[in-house]
């Protein structure tokens, strides 16, 4: 299987990547990183038609290079991923939180959403069902440190801000760079903690083999 791997922030590339490798490494991977796309939607403050048309880009190419499945790992995008599965189908297409929020509405019903990509908390609740309650929470600061090189701070920092979620029934680590933090998370907090990577690798899996 050939999976294509997308990317808005350099950080998703190790954990995904060592997801696959204990989980399906039988896979072919191969990733696409544009972290200007990161940048271009905190600039702009809302995703856009020309934002969407990049997307619709990255997919079309994916395709064409026989890619059987498309793994997006960027969580604040979740309308432009959706026109790229509506126009790949019947190609899986995975938002790179839809296998992990399964599981946690499987778990709870009030979920604590812990983020460092401020945009992320303006998209990602409304892929939850209204039958939950999410506590959105960012952490500030964790994310100018990861892209210092200092992932000590950036995981602190994350578990820090996990503490003003233990009144949820769970915490959803809402990037894929922020699962190295889950333990860390879970000590902090005392609740059960979700990461995206793994969920999205088991569900591809389920789906294609």
């Amino acid at each position: 299987m050939r999976i294509t791997l997308v990317h808005a922030l350099k950080h998703s590339l190790v954990p995904i990547e060592d997801a696959f490798a204990r989980l399906w490494p039988e896979t072919t991977r191969m990733n696409l990183l544009d972290d200007s796309l990161s940048a271009d939607l905190a600039r702009d403050g809302r995703l856009t038609e020309a934002m969407t048309g990049r997307f619709l880009s990255l997919g079309r190419y994916a395709a064409a290079t026989g890619a059987d499945a498309i793994l997006f790992t960027c969580s604040a995008f979740g309308p432009c991923i959706e026109a790229v599965a509506r126009a790949q189908a019947p190609m899986p297409v995975l938002k790179p939180n839809e296998a992990m929020i399964e599981q946690a509405v499987a778990l709870g019903r009030q979920i604590g959403l812990l983020a460092t990509f401020a945009p992320t908390l303006a998209s990602m609740p409304q892929e939850f069902p209204a039958s939950v309650k999410i506590v959105p929470k960012l952490a500030e600061g964790a994310l100018a440190a990861l892209d210092r090189g200092d992932r000590a701070e950036h995981d602190r920092l994350v578990a820090e801000a996990s503490r003003d979620l233990r009144d949820c029934d769970l915490i959803a680590l809402a990037q894929y760079s922020m699962a190295p933090a889950a333990a860390l998370v879970a000590e902090a907090s005392g609740r059960p903690v979700l990461a995206t990577p793994d969920s999205a690798v088991t569900k591809l899996k389920q789906m294609l083999a």
